[in-house]
């Protein structure tokens, strides 16, 4: 065979939690007392159309994201690009196992924006996961992390 072709392999793959959003969250709380008019139920239905809207895949090379029911959109980030790997979870978050993550990279096409992925089950393991596989990415590839500050190329 020809060159160094690897195949990728997939790692994990998810959706946001509809069902621990509702247990884990105060406007989940809100949502489920509402239900008592009416309103609460429309608002599920439009949170879980929301949710099964998107998917997320990561493999051992990309971070894959899969938006859309009707108009569908597929949004990849190289593992090597990604800078920073954060999670925001609130009291309740933590006891339905739940949370934000929230990536910065260097790809275009987050345009140096945070992509965010919200209601996430088992969020902290999961970033915990994302940051090994984002060092063994760029082991791979050798490139290292150089932050430059702006004030500093005028000194």
């Amino acid at each position: 065979m020809v060159g160094s072709y690897t195949t990728e392999r997939p790692v994990d793959s998810f959706r946001s939690s509809t069902n621990r959003w509702l247990l884990g969250s105060f406007l989940g709380w809100m949502t489920i007392l509402s239900c008592v008019i009416g309103v609460g139920l429309v608002i599920i239905a439009i949170r879980w159309l929301q949710n099964m809207s998107a998917a997320y895949e990561i493999t051992d090379q990309r971070l894959i994201v899969r938006r859309g029911l009707v108009m569908k959109s597929i949004d990849e980030i190289e593992l090597y690009r990604i800078k920073d790997v954060r999670v925001d979870f609130s009291l309740l978050n933590q006891m339905a196992d739940i949370g934000t993550i929230t990536i910065t990279s260097s790809d275009r096409t987050t345009g140096n924006a945070s992509f965010v992925l919200r209601d996430v089950p088992a969020a902290r393991e999961r970033r915990e996961g994302i940051r090994k596989l984002v060092d063994r990415a760029r082991q791979r590839r050798g490139v290292r992390e150089l932050d430059v500050d702006a004030e500093d190329d005028f000194r």
